[in-house]
């Protein structure tokens, strides 16, 4: 029976994938209206997260965001849909890359690069830059968490993999970045780097959005471990399917800086990118849940006073 539902579900979703955009915009407004007024998914979370990181702003502009992010949640579901149909020549019309050149030069030189992106919409169509990349011997790729859901999983893998892109598990990603290396193959991995580090997880406590936050510092580990190029992918929703993409370097060669100084630049790159389009990134995430205490600075020793 399970079998039999798996087909009927892989039928269903490729019939949904290859409807054109404008057909699912009007089903996604449906799923905005049920999520924010019916189900109210995550809502107290939601208000919560925005009034602690934009305390200066007033309630009208905080509903504004928490709708305009709903919408932006449901497009990128149908969006997401969408990925599994779309053609090549129409994702790379749909978002645009800037500064690839950048990418391009480090994998021709052999030099692996990390790239550091966020849950900001929508993401999964980021995975197309396998798309537009044109270097012999390399491989983009990505790490990703497997999924409760079998079926999801693998469908989820199937569309994040369909251009020119491979996903890697956090635990076997350090691994597998080495194999390709020892074979000459130059790699541009993605790291989603700003969800909340597990309790067991080296981490580097800062402030984000006005908040004491602990971030995952295991990427710039494996970017230091690779003597890697750092970027950070700034991603910008210009209008209903349309993206634009800017690769901003962090580091040519992540070795020659400390793990914490690497994660602090792309924590201000990340903080940037949400205070210019806050609606865009996932505020439904319990990203503060729990507390985090800043450590403390050093104080300064006092100089000796000068004898007269």
């Amino acid at each position: 029976m399970k079998r039999i539902g798996y087909k009927i579900a892989d039928g269903g979703m490729w019939v949904a994938s290859h409807m054109p955009l404008g057909v699912l915009y009007p089903i996604g407004i449906v799923v905005y209206l049920l999520m924010y007024y019916v189900v109210r998914y995550r809502r107290k979370v939601v208000a919560e997260n925005l009034a602690k990181s934009f305390p200066q702003k007033s309630r009208k502009e905080l509903r504004y965001i928490e709708k305009d992010f709903y919408l932006n949640m449901a497009d990128y579901m149908v969006e997401t849909i969408r990925l599994g149909g779309m053609s090549r020549r129409e994702i790379m019309s749909r978002v645009k890359f800037e500064n690839i050149e950048v990418v391009e030069e480090h994998l021709r030189n052999g030099r692996p690069v990390v790239a550091y992106f966020s849950h900001c919409f929508n993401w999964e169509w980021a995975t197309s830059m396998g798309a537009v990349v044109d270097v012999e011997r390399s491989e983009l790729s990505q790490v990703y968490r497997p999924l409760k859901s079998k079926w999801v999983d693998g469908y989820m893998l199937k569309i994040r993999q369909r251009f020119d892109s491979r996903c890697y598990t956090k635990k076997l990603v350090f691994r597998e970045l080495i194999h390709r290396r020892n074979e000459g193959v130059a790699t541009m991995t993605g790291f989603m780097s700003d969800q909340k580090p597990k309790h067991y997880d080296p981490r580097h406590v800062t402030m984000l959005l006005n908040q004491p936050t602990a971030m995952i510092i295991g990427t710039a580990t494996v970017a230091r471990k690779l003597g890697a190029a750092v970027v950070y992918m700034d991603m910008t929703k210009l209008h209903r399917g349309r993206y634009h993409v800017r690769l901003v370097p962090i580091v040519d060669d992540a070795s020659t800086m400390d793990a914490d100084e690497i994660t602090e630049r792309y924590t201000r790159l990340l903080e940037a990118n949400i205070c210019r389009q806050p609606s865009i990134w996932l505020w439904s995430h319990r990203r503060w849940k729990s507390k985090v205490v800043l450590p403390e600075k050093p104080e300064k020793p006092e100089k000796p006073e000068k004898p007269e």
